[in-house]
């Protein structure tokens, strides 16, 4: 999962990113709407973690601008304005969610995790195909009731193949779910490294890593 936090409060920004990079959830950060702009001409994100209040402007502008152009990314608006009509009328222009500071990280993974799994073509909290299980909310998978042991960037990318059982997914598509910018030093090849330990972890099970050269990586049941 990548996603993209926009929220001027620098130490909170940098806090939040690096606790969801410990659990697989790359994020970048942009201080402003001009910042989150740039980003997003040039970035695919599974989700926006938009404050209200933001130096150049309300992010309840950013959420108009997106919607109107027919970006239907999942938003969760994060603001320390608790009313009820400020709620409201982020709900209506089309946020997915809201998040008052001062706020639980562990709530906001779980948002963060619901908003996506909305998008997906599994939607359940446990994910299965065949002999394998994975759970989001514990980064955990289990192949025939043994549990494998996972880094964090590989239970993220198992959980991405998994989320599409049986699609190609390009290995641009997996590298924007695992990396944020300031990984610039991780070269595309780093798919290749992570699907092959993937794969020797399922190595002897019915549930394998296919490659189309050319299209990209799908994860699928023999059994």
């Amino acid at each position: 999962m990548r996603v993209l936090m926009v929220e001027d409060a620098t130490d909170l920004a940098e806090t939040v990113s690096a606790r969801l990079a410990k659990v697989g959830i790359a994020c970048d950060l942009a201080l402003s709407i001009t910042d989150a702009e740039d980003h997003l001409a040039v970035q695919r994100y599974d989700a926006l973690v938009l404050d209200i209040n933001l130096p150049d402007g309300s992010g309840t502008e950013l959420l108009r601008t997106l919607r109107a152009g027919g970006d239907r990314t999942p938003v969760l608006m994060l603001t320390a304005l608790v009313s009820v009509d400020s709620r409201v009328d982020a709900l209506d222009l089309g946020a997915d969610d809201y998040l008052v500071k001062p706020f639980d990280q562990r709530e906001l993974e779980a948002r963060l995790r619901a908003l996506v799994r909305r998008e997906a073509t599994q939607k359940s909290d446990t994910i299965r195909l065949g002999p394998l299980a994975y759970a989001p909310s514990q980064k955990s998978a289990t192949l025939s009731d043994t549990r494998l042991t996972l880094t964090p960037r590989e239970a993220a990318l198992l959980e991405i193949l998994m989320r599409f059982p049986d699609q190609y997914l390009s290995k641009e598509r997996l590298y924007d779910g695992l990396f944020a910018f300031n990984d610039a030093d991780v070269g595309l090849n780093a798919i290749e490294l992570y699907i092959a330990r993937l794969r020797k972890r399922l190595a002897g099970s019915s549930v394998r890593i296919e490659t189309q050269r050319g299209v990209g990586y799908r994860i699928t049941d023999d059994g």
